[in-house]
């Protein structure tokens, strides 16, 4: 067997996953109880950020602006932090961008998901002197906290604290950890892309293990600014996922983490695995068109590529957690999905959900807040329902498509031993980010008593 066989016989698993999403949701168990309870969690805008709240929503008052909605997907646990208890000050601490804040807290979480203490990463007989663990994280610019040149108490802390650079590298350095540090910026795509980073990093031996998610809070309410003048935010705060009546976008904060390693690895160490992931790939629109307009080639040049890579049958994929955001590009993304899953359904259609129908789209952690969700319905063999799914867009015909949204939790059996899924994003930056999931019933166990309550198809 030549070196590259022995690397893709031995797929990169992952063992470790963290979450905080909107409403009061610190867990992936969490998450998925509220997705499969189709919860909604959008609220209206936080009073405590020093947001012009009024002005926002006087927005339509102007010639050419849209209205915007007191509405959004805002994480509770924004502002919470113990410094102290990160080796930082109070000072530095809330120097940071919140988000590098809430990515160093998860991080942790995920690695303890794993059975790993992380505050021990960097001794010898931890794997810290042996092993090299890399960080890639996924966020955006989020306009924190005053600029540099303003000579207040905090400066000298915002070099790092305001940098987007800090997401990755706080984790990094709070952790001991010597493997690369990357933060990704490619908009909405951002954390999928950091996977897809990671993975390669591991099956290329640049580290032995990896931690990689995404990370959303706004310091600034920029976003729904530029989408109001865009006239695409939806009219009654609601991200309408595929349905006829998506009227725009809602915007939404979180984040997640997974913990990556080589499957011998992971048998060697006794680290529990959710799944393999089988597959990753990225690339983007090109030219032509503007570039915050999707482009269905591109997805489905790249949904390909991915199953090539991981060497998937496309109708093997019975679950696609899709971008979704309740704009244009719905029906641009339906065309990719059912040119390729849906084309190769020849009994059951594939079902299609985005959790950005529960709580807005958190942007750079859009991906791994889906994933995360993914993960949770394969442990427990219940595909979540999509949030108004039961009025699905007229753009495309369902019924040749090879496509379907649950309305209400469906059982999700496994077929030759497995389960497999299909995890999307898309960036205005005209990036797009494709993984593929195999979830084997051998490496999946969970308490029976932990399934939920599911109708019977």
């Amino acid at each position: 067997m030549s070196p590259i066989d022995a690397k893709n016989s031995d797929p990169i698993v992952i063992v470790g996953m963290s979450v905080e999403a909107p409403g009061g949701i610190e867990s992936p168990e969490d998450l998925f109880a509220a997705v499969a309870q189709d919860r909604d969690l959008i609220a209206p805008f936080p009073r405590d950020r020093d947001w012009p709240v009024d002005q926002l929503l006087a927005l339509d008052t102007l010639d050419g602006w849209g209205a915007v909605p007191d509405a959004g997907g805002f994480l509770l646990g924004a502002a919470e932090f113990d410094p102290l208890s990160f080796g930082l000050s109070p000072r530095e601490a809330v120097a940071m961008d919140p988000q590098q804040r809430v990515a160093l807290r998860t991080a942790v979480r995920a690695i303890e998901n794993a059975g790993v203490n992380p505050f021990a990463l960097a001794s010898p007989d931890a794997g810290g002197a042996d092993s090299e663990v890399g960080v890639y994280f996924g966020a955006s610019i989020n306009e924190y906290g005053p600029r540099a040149s303003a000579v207040n108490e905090f400066s000298g802390h915002r070099v790092v604290g305001t940098a987007l650079g800090g997401v990755s590298g706080r984790i990094s350095h709070l952790l001991g950890l010597t493997g690369p540090a990357m933060t990704v910026d490619t908009a909405c795509a951002s954390s999928l892309t950091a996977l897809h980073l990671a993975a390669n990093a591991v099956r290329l031996d640049e580290c032995e293990w990896a931690i990689a998610g995404g990370v959303c809070v706004m310091g600034s309410p920029a976003a729904f600014f530029e989408f109001a003048k865009n006239n695409a935010l939806a009219r009654d705060g609601r991200c309408r996922s595929y349905s006829a009546g998506a009227s725009g976008t809602v915007w939404g904060e979180g984040v997640g983490a997974v913990v990556l390693e080589r499957e011998s690895r992971a048998r060697a160490h006794g680290h529990r695995i959710y799944a393999r992931l089988r597959g990753t790939a990225v690339n983007h629109n090109g030219g032509g068109a503007a570039i915050v307009v999707p482009s269905a080639p591109a997805q489905r040049r790249l949904i390909e590529r991915t199953l090539a890579v991981g060497g998937a049958d496309p109708s093997d994929i019975d679950l696609i957690e899709g971008h979704g955001t309740g704009t244009l590009g719905d029906p641009l993304e339906l065309t990719a999905l059912a040119q390729t899953y849906g084309a190769a359904r020849t009994a059951e259609p594939a079902w299609v959900g985005s959790v950005k129908s529960n709580m807005g789209h958190a942007q750079a952690a859009a991906g791994i807040l889906g994933l995360v969700k993914v993960l949770q319905c394969g442990r427990r063999g219940v595909i979540a329902p999509t949030r108004y799914g039961d009025d699905p867009t007229d753009k495309i015909d369902w019924d040749s498509a090879g496509l379907a949204l649950p309305t209400s939790a469906v059982p999700w059996a496994a077929r030759s031993g497995s389960r497999w899924a299909a995890v999307s994003s898309f960036g205005v930056s005209g990036t797009n980010a494709h993984a593929i999931l195999e979830m084997p019933d051998s490496i999946n166990e969970h308490p029976a008593d932990d399934r939920p309550e599911v109708a019977h198809a």
